[in-house]
C-alpha cells in the first residue's frame, strides 16, 4: 500500500503516470472522491487510468477516515478536507498548479480549496458537486440527515456483519468502513457545523470550471449558479442521468473532460 504522511495522518495515495510523458495533458489531476462507502477506487478506472492515458498524471488519495487511510475521531469539517488536500500535495512534492475533479461531496472540497488557494487550482471539475448556494445548503442538510440515518440503521441492523456472514466480503468492507467512521468519528456534527457558502462566492474562482449533471439529479440547479457567477465555465448535461453520472455514464464523462482539459486548462495555462 502507497502511503503518505500528512498533518500527521498516513493517507493512501495512488499515483498513475502519462502513459506518454510529455505529450497530452500537462497539468496534473487530483481526484477527490464522495463520502462514507466511497474511495478513490471509484476514480481509478472510470476517469484516472482513461486520464493518464490520455497524457496526464493522476493522483488519488482516500480522504481522511475512508478507505485506507487513517481515521482520527476528530476533523472532518470541509475546511480539514481543504488542508488535507494541500498537505498531501506537498507530501508528495507536486508545486505545480492541478486541477481538482470532484464527485458529489469531493467536488464541494475541490469548490473549497480552489476559493482558498486559488494560486494552486489550476481547474476545476464539478462531477454531479458544487460549493455554494442554496441547492448546496440544502445538499449538505440532507447528506447530514443521510448519514445520521445509515449510521442508525448500521448500528441496528448491522447489515455489514450480514453481509460478511453472507460471504459478500466486499460490500461487508465497505459498510463495516462506514459504521466505523459514523460511529467512531465527528464526521455527523463536523458536516451539521458547517455553513454553505453564498452563491456570490463562485464569482471569486478564477480557473476554468466545468460542471457535469445527471437530466434528472437534484443537483442540476447548481448548473444554473455556476452558469450565473462563474466568468470560465462550461455545463454538461447529461440525459436520463441522475447522480450516478461518474458510474453510470462514465465513457461520455471522460470524452468530456478530456475535450474540456485541451481546450480550457490547457489553453489557460499557455498563457
Amino acid at each position: 500500500m502507497n502511503t503518505e504522511t500528512a498533518r500527521g495522518l498516513r493517507f493512501h495515495v495512488q499515483q498513475i503516470p502519462p502513459a506518454q510523458p510529455g505529450s497530452g495533458i500537462g497539468v496534473p489531476i487530483v481526484f477527490l472522491h464522495g463520502l462514507a462507502v466511497d474511495d478513490l477506487s471509484s476514480f481509478y478506472f472510470t476517469l484516472a487510468s482513461p486520464l493518464a492515458r490520455a497524457g496526464a498524471e493522476a493522483i488519488l488519495y482516500d480522504q481522511r477516515g475512508q478507505g485506507l487511510s487513517d481515521r482520527p475521531p476528530t476533523g472532518y469539517a470541509i475546511a480539514d478536507a481543504v488542508a488535507d488536500l494541500f498537505a498531501v500535495l506537498d507530501a508528495l512534492a507536486v508545486d505545480r498548479p492541478v486541477v481538482l475533479v470532484g464527485n458529489s461531496f469531493g467536488g464541494m472540497v475541490a469548490g473549497y480549496a480552489a476559493l482558498a488557494r486559488p494560486e494552486r487550482v489550476a481547474g476545476l471539475v464539478f462531477v454531479e458537486s458544487t460549493c455554494a448556494g442554496p441547492v448546496a445548503e440544502d445538499w449538505l442538510e440532507s447528506m447530514v440527515n443521510s448519514l445520521s440515518v445509515a449510521a442508525l440503521l448500521l448500528e441496528h441492523e448491522r447489515t455489514h456483519e450480514q453481509c460478511g456472514a453472507a460471504g459478500l466480503r466486499k460490500a461487508a468492507k465497505k459498510l463495516t468502513g462506514m459504521h466505523r467512521l459514523l460511529e467512531t468519528t465527528s464526521i455527523i456534527e463536523d458536516l451539521a457545523a458547517e455553513v454553505p457558502l453564498p452563491a456570490e462566492r463562485l464569482a471569486e474562482l478564477s480557473c476554468p470550471v466545468l460542471g457535469v449533471y445527471g437530466e434528472h439529479s437534484f443537483l442540476l440547479p447548481a448548473a444554473d449558479d455556476l452558469r450565473r457567477y462563474v466568468r470560465d465555465c462550461r455545463i454538461e448535461v447529461l440525459p436520463d442521468e441522475n447522480h450516478s453520472v461518474l458510474g453510470q455514464a462514465t465513457g461520455v464523462l471522460c470524452d468530456i473532460v478530456v475535450d474540456w482539459l485541451a481546450r480550457s486548462v490547457t489553453l489557460a495555462e499557455a498563457r
